[in-house]
């Protein structure tokens, strides 16, 4: 598949312990001043371990100035499409339009149900992914008049517009299957796996997806970013196997895919500081200089 030509970004994905939640904060704070773009928090609602990923954002939001935020990604069965709407909205307004909106159509329904939420079969899921993009959506435009979704799983009968986000948020879709992908291409601002559920190999195939569901809907599958949960190691000597070695050969890798499959924003999935900061020093710098080479 070919380079989109999007700007890159790298991002930190920080898992929010409620065991130590200075550190997690810490860890976004040195995001930031590590010049990393976006932080990003696993949702997971169901899980008394961690700390409520949107109080948690608030925090992080309320303790930086210039990094995104963003949940990756928001739990839709437990936390519905009209809450997400009003939630990213008002901390957007807050945080000076710095918000993104990472969405899941849900996964380990024996959890969800013992929070009180639905379970769903994958079609079910789909579907309701898709009614909640039109209710955030509708929440967010600024036509006249009432807001009106008439859906299976998620309605609005004359809501009330608003408030509105202080900029344009990008609907960052976690999508694997063939259905999924082809909503992402046609909806989304965005598509979000990760590596360990989806490696680079796979990238090539389910992109493919999503342009195909782009193209069907008449958009252009560059407007589409592409982004990417990475975990790794640094290590003196390369093993051969995806991100396990010294700097360089993660940025070769990460820029391969660039240029290969269009991905366009990394983020890394590590709690260790010392990773973050070589991340944002020595790998992001170097993807930067590898892909403006090949595109020059």
């Amino acid at each position: 598949m070919p380079d989109y030509g999007q700007g890159l970004r790298f991002g930190s994905f920080l898992t929010p312990s409620a065991a130590d939640p200075v550190r997690v904060v810490d860890l976004a704070m040195v995001s930031e001043r590590a010049g990393l773009d976006l932080v990003a928090i696993q949702d997971h609602p169901y899980q008394s371990r961690f700390l409520d990923t949107w109080t948690l954002l608030g925090w992080i939001a309320a303790r930086t100035t210039t990094v995104t935020v963003a949940p990756d990604v928001a739990n839709l069965p437990l936390r519905g499409p009209v809450i997400l709407a009003r939630s990213v909205a008002s901390l957007d307004l807050l945080s000076g339009g710095r918000v993104e909106l990472g969405l899941g159509s849900g996964a380990f329904w024996d959890a969800v149900v013992a929070n009180g939420g639905p379970r769903r079969s994958p079609g079910e899921a789909v579907d309701a992914l898709v009614e909640a993009i039109e209710v955030i959506r509708a929440l967010w435009s600024d036509e006249k008049g009432a807001a009106r979704v008439d859906g299976e799983y998620y309605r609005l009968a004359g809501a009330k517009r608003g408030p509105f986000p202080a900029h344009d948020p990008g609907i960052w879709i976690g999508a694997y299957g063939k259905r999924t992908l082809g909503v992402a291409g046609r909806l989304a601002d965005g598509w979000l796996p990760s590596s360990f559920a989806a490696g680079p190999d796979k990238l090539g195939e389910m992109s493919a997806r999503v342009d195909e569901g782009a193209q069907q809907a008449g958009r252009d599958p560059a407007a589409i970013r592409r982004l990417y949960n990475i975990s790794g190691t640094f290590a003196d000597v390369a093993d051969g196997s995806f991100l396990h070695g010294p700097p360089g050969v993660w940025a070769e890798q990460l820029a391969a895919l660039t240029l290969r499959h269009g991905t366009s924003t990394f983020v890394l999935g590590s709690d260790e500081r010392a990773d973050l900061e070589r991340f944002a020093a020595e790998v992001a710098p170097r993807v930067r200089e590898i892909v403006a080479d090949e595109r020059g």
